[in-house]
């Protein structure tokens, strides 16, 4: 298992992107089911940042949820302001893309 560790620099600019982000995922009442994980799995391969919403109901504390969450998708936790989490997770094909990118943008 591969442990991913933000240094507080990364978590400061991930935040800032993460400012303009619209939530992505909800958890309901349900809480976490498979069918959340695998919209939450997909959203971090094709975004890296993602924002989830914890409801007014859910059993757990958002930032217990968050981090728990966190765990089970090999992800980060950037950041927890009252329901809404933010979690990182990066995808080395998506890091290939941009630089690949940066160097056409470069010539």
């Amino acid at each position: 298992l591969l442990e991913v560790s933000l240094t507080s620099r990364d978590r400061a600019e991930l935040r800032k992107h993460a400012h303009h982000l619209q939530v992505t995922v909800h958890v309901g009442h349900q809480g976490i089911t498979g069918t959340l994980r695998q919209s939450l799995d997909d959203a971090l391969r094709t975004r890296e940042l993602v924002k989830v919403q914890f409801s007014r109901n859910a059993d757990a504390k958002a930032k217990q949820a968050a981090n728990d969450l966190a765990r089970e998708m090999n992800a980060d936790v950037v950041q927890v302001i009252g329901r809404t989490a933010t979690l990182f997770r990066l995808n080395p094909e998506l890091e290939q893309k941009r630089r690949a990118r940066e160097k056409e943008e470069a010539r």
